[in-house]
């Protein structure tokens, strides 16, 4: 979670002279909103993620010379594993979906990562970064709008009224999907010939 594994690589790559000149690296990362700060910021994941944005700010060091450059793309919640099971977490994030869905803000993955090369990469001058040098792509997630909205719907929610206060067919849905249930045109009920 830290940017050790990524500078090893990078370096890996670097001294045996395949990375090309201009090359651009990114990691990825999440920092949330007040409601996720102590998970997301303190704590030993804080941790990782601030050694993960000095990690690309040497790794740019080394890539300098050719022109090269380290990112930390900071994008919106998303379901993961983790999302999923770290306390307070998958209910933020629930509320945070239905709230972008009803605004027409919601991305999923490949959304983001569209608009990571279309309106960041590609930029035409410079990377828009943050003042730590951070890609944010995580900036519809943390407009005011959206953050008093999920914040209204979080504190509301209730097990009685959950399925009306957030997207929880939304998220389950993401979560079965990532792990390979739930995706268009898979015929589930289908025999699979084991050899």
């Amino acid at each position: 979670m830290g940017g050790e594994d990524w500078q090893l690589w990078i370096g890996a790559l670097s001294e045996a002279g395949v990375l090309a000149p201009g090359c651009v690296t990114l990691a990825y990362s999440y920092v949330g909103p007040a409601h996720t700060a102590g998970i997301y910021r303190g704590g030993s994941i804080g941790r990782a993620k601030e050694h993960l944005e000095r990690t690309a700010a040497a790794i740019s060091d080394r890539l300098a010379a050719s022109g090269g450059q380290a990112f930390v793309a900071v994008n919106k919640a998303v379901v993961t594993r983790a999302s999923a099971v770290i306390p307070v977490v998958s209910l933020y994030v629930a509320a945070l979906f239905k709230t972008m869905k009803e605004l027409g803000l919601h991305e999923d993955c490949q959304d983001q990562m569209l608009r990571l090369y279309r309106e960041r990469l590609l930029a035409p001058s410079a990377v828009p970064t943050d003042a730590a040098g951070r890609i944010r792509l995580d900036d519809l997630e943390m407009r005011a709008d959206v953050q008093e909205a999920t914040a209204r719907r979080f504190s509301a929610a209730t097990e009685e009224n959950l399925a009306e206060t957030v997207d929880l067919d939304g998220f389950r849905h993401d979560f079965l999907e990532a792990h390979g249930f739930e995706v268009p045109g898979v015929d589930y009920d289908a025999d699979v010939a084991f050899r």
